[in-house]
């Protein structure tokens, strides 16, 4: 209940300080309070434009695992970051250097 209950006070003064950031960068910021360091560390916001997020992920592995919680993801990310997330793209990020 404790560690419940640091997440919420977390959340809600990440909220607060993310109000002055672009909807890209408040989205990159509560990416990884939304979804856990595991998937944190192995996708990342690379987008945004009218309520759609894209996501860029490491392998198809963790992909197939952040589709799984699509809609759970874009509703926590939508209330922590206060930006309006109807759809989340994931897509697998490209090693070629492009």
């Amino acid at each position: 209940m404790a560690m419940e209950g640091m997440r919420d006070l977390l959340r809600g003064s990440l909220g607060r300080s993310l109000k002055a950031m672009r909807p890209e960068d408040k989205l990159a910021a509560a990416w990884p309070v939304a979804c856990g360091k595991a998937l944190a560390e192995r996708g990342e916001v690379v987008g945004y434009v009218d309520g759609e997020v894209w996501i860029e992920v490491q392998d198809g592995t963790w992909l197939r695992q952040m589709m799984s919680m699509q809609g759970q993801l874009a509703g926590q990310m939508a209330r922590i970051a206060g930006v309006k997330v109807g759809r989340i793209h994931f897509k697998v990020k490209r090693n070629d250097g492009r």
